[in-house]
């Protein structure tokens, strides 16, 4: 399947990498997506639903934030960073770089298992469809 890139967050994240995108109950649409089925902390993301960005044409923080990174989107990327080996800082910087559509065909080359063909999630160790190893996963 295909990434959108209506799935890249304001923050850089990648909502077709996660768990509760692709777990098969209460399916979160992406942080782009209606709050209805997200967690109460998603829906009342300070990053999000910064004033900043609304006020901006822009849909990511990297174009329209005069102080990014903010110290919020600095705390969640050395989590990710550290947890899951992946930054949201530098998938904003390809944005950037690249364009939207440019990076989410980066994204999924990076982000497809290698055993099964299916998208990895980037909060597990390993892939939910053949439990084939996810290569970006930090070793523990």
């Amino acid at each position: 399947m295909p990434i959108k890139t209506t799935l890249i967050a304001p923050c850089g994240m990648n909502c077709a990498l996660c768990l509760a995108f692709q777990r098969e109950k209460n399916i979160c649409l992406g942080c782009n997506g209606p709050n209805k089925d997200k967690s109460h902390y998603c829906r009342k993301c300070s990053i999000k639903n910064c004033e900043k960005l609304a006020r901006s044409s822009s849909r990511f923080c990297s174009s329209s934030c005069s102080s990014f990174p903010c110290r919020r989107l600095k705390q969640l990327d050395q989590r990710y960073q550290n947890k899951y080996g992946m930054s949201m800082l530098e998938n904003l910087k390809s944005i950037e770089a690249k364009g939207i559509r440019k990076f989410v065909i980066q994204e999924e080359a990076k982000w497809t298992c290698k055993k099964c063909g299916s998208l990895l999630c980037v909060h597990r160790e390993s892939c939910l469809n053949c439990s084939g190893r996810n290569k970006g996963y930090p070793k523990k």
